[in-house]
């Protein structure tokens, strides 16, 4: 796959090369779809005891893993957005441990700027695709994506120990391992599904391009919209349009699509979520024909 990505960049061969890519990602996802919600299930933080649970789990991946941020008495990772987000994360079920969590921002007033609005607008480049050229209760900001250590490794990082995050493969199962590489994907799902139940539809997030460009090749398009700055790493502010989310997604990812948005109508409401947010009933059929 290495190899895949490198030729994808060549000028003749690289178109041919990425519908290869896509056409492979897509067939490994129709596969891993059909057991996803047998291991891993998305969710809502309907309660201020999930909500915690999040914190404690960014915390445990920006101030403990990744130093980003200093370590917190209470071990728990929050800021002055978290008042105004809905909160997404991963449950591993034969753990029940956290395998992943996002949040989405919103504005619930004119004078609400997003973090990528007070933070990092001296990078923004595009003219047209900017916070401030939406209305305030269309635009969201998808941020403080986490995987824990142990969800990212492969059955082939075993050797490496379990100092490293490696996983044991006495507590997980081949077709599980399988899956938790899609864990960060099934998070932006998660966001994008989000931001669309609550007409939302104007996406932002700060991401390294690297990223942006292994989700491309599923057929989730995020637009680089400013420049690379020294942000907890290089990254770039990008945007998304939560529409435009299922008519780009190759046929197996739509597939993994439709099993998040079920298990999230599951989960609960935005409204249930957030009490001070306007009420969007998160059963409504909109979310399962975006």
């Amino acid at each position: 796959m290495k190899r895949l990505r490198a030729l994808a960049d060549k000028p003749i061969i690289g178109g041919v090369v990425k519908k290869a890519m896509s056409r492979m990602a897509s067939n490994d996802a129709k596969v891993i779809s059909e057991h996803f919600s047998q291991y891993l299930r998305p969710q809502i933080a309907t309660t201020e005891e999930l909500k915690h649970a999040v914190y404690r789990l960014r915390h445990e991946v920006y101030c403990e893993e990744l130093h980003f941020e200093d370590i917190k008495e209470s071990y728990e990772e929050f800021d002055e957005f978290d008042e105004r987000s809905v909160h997404c994360f991963v449950r591993h079920l034969g753990s029940q441990k956290l395998a992943g969590t996002v949040r989405m921002i919103e504005c619930r007033n004119g004078a609400d700027l997003l973090p990528i609005e007070k933070f990092c607008s001296h990078a923004f480049e595009h003219p047209e695709l900017r916070p401030e050229n939406f209305p305030r209760d269309s635009i969201c900001e998808i941020s403080r994506l986490a995987v824990p250590a142990n969800f990212r490794k492969r059955s082939i990082d075993q050797f490496k120990g379990a100092a490293t995050g490696a996983i044991n493969e006495s507590v997980f199962s081949e077709t599980e391992l399988r899956c938790f590489p899609y864990i960060a994907i099934c998070l932006y799902m998660a966001a994008t599904s989000m931001a669309m139940q609550s007409e939302r539809h104007h996406g932002f997030v700060m991401m390294e391009p690297r990223l942006a460009r292994s989700l491309s090749f599923v057929g989730i398009h995020f637009i680089q919209i400013g420049k690379l700055i020294d942000f907890h790493g290089q990254r770039a502010p990008f945007y998304i349009n939560a529409c435009q989310l299922r008519e780009n997604l190759s046929a197996g990812y739509v597939k993994l699509l439709a099993t998040v948005e079920r298990e999230l109508v599951d989960s609960g409401s935005l409204f249930q979520a957030d009490t001070t947010a306007h009420p969007t009933d998160f059963t409504a059929p909109a979310l399962l024909s975006v």
